[in-house]
């Protein structure tokens, strides 16, 4: 990207005093989203009886939501408050690699959220035995490394072309968004992207969707009681992964509709979903849902009083 210095993100301008109330707003949302995944790691981290499998892919999953609200809103709140909003090549190649890893880290997590409950529910005797902290350690890292690899070189390809344009119609910086403004033939980046969307969406989406099958079929063959105990620990797992998913889909698909007829304020909420809603909802889905983790948050706020 030598033939430019830098990007405008179009959509902070013309904002008004109304960037002055998006700011308070976000700034709280962010508030809201640290204070409730460090409550959740805190408890699985300081509470013995919480280091298992299942708690502990919980609080990889807090992780990973301060990990990519971190790149988007610390840059969005500065934005807010600036008249210029541009960001270097170099900075938006960064943001853009950190929320897209964000993205198939959390696709990572479901996915092995969904191993974990099928065979804890196929397999009640030998789960133990199966998921030990050890595979678990390798069943969370090699599932990352290889699709932030991918990312990583999509990035560097990114960084390589030449750019016809400098405004992004987005409020953060997306790889895709970065292609389109490019001279150069974008096939290669075109194609090893619609690869990494295979890798980690599509598989483990389907992966996700085979582990709910088989266990709706196993406690279709079991007690109630069985049953019940099922569903009361899927059924947190299964809101976040839809949460999620809804989200994906409706970023993907505003960002290939170019002619989509929708007011501006409307597209940024539905392309921010993602972003914002899941590190929120997630933590409150499974401190409601958890007897055990919301015992020790329960505590954690009566020593702070």
């Amino acid at each position: 990207m030598e033939n430019i210095t830098y990007f405008y993100l179009m959509l902070f301008e013309n904002l008004g005093h109304i960037r002055y109330a998006l700011f308070s707003l976000g700034f709280v949302l962010y508030c809201v989203v640290i204070n409730l995944n460090v409550l959740i790691i805190l408890a699985i981290c300081l509470e013995r009886t919480l280091h298992q499998p299942m708690y502990i892919l919980i609080s990889c999953m807090s992780f990973n939501s301060l990990y990519g609200t971190a790149a988007f809103f610390q840059r969005v709140l500065s934005d807010f408050l600036s008249d210029t909003n541009i960001i270097s090549p170099e900075a938006c190649i960064i943001q853009s690699f950190v929320i897209f890893s964000y993205i198939t880290n959390e696709f990572v997590i479901l996915m092995l959220m969904a191993f974990d409950r099928f065979v804890a529910i196929s397999k009640p005797l030998h789960y133990h035995n199966i998921i030990t902290l050890r595979v678990l350690t390798v069943l969370i890292f090699i599932p990352w490394i290889f699709p932030m690899l991918c990312i990583s070189v999509t990035g560097l390809l990114t960084a390589r072309l030449t750019m016809c344009g400098n405004k992004l119609w987005k409020v953060y910086c997306h790889n895709y968004e970065i292609v389109k403004l490019s001279c150069a033939n974008s096939l290669i980046i075109n194609v090893l992207g619609l690869f990494i969307l295979i890798i980690t969406a599509v598989i483990p989406l389907c992966l996700i969707l085979y582990s709910y099958v088989k266990i709706l079929i196993i406690c279709r063959r079991s007690s109630s009681q069985f049953r019940s105990k099922a569903y009361q620990t899927c059924i947190p797992h299964i809101v976040n992964l839809l949460n999620f998913s809804v989200g994906i889909i409706l970023e993907i698909t505003l960002s290939r509709l170019v002619n989509l007829e929708m007011p501006t304020g409307l597209l940024v909420i539905f392309s921010l979903e993602f972003l914002v809603v899941p590190p929120i909802l997630n933590p409150l889905v499974y401190a409601l849902n958890f007897t055990d983790i919301r015992k020790k948050i329960i505590c954690f706020i009566k020593v702070s009083r």
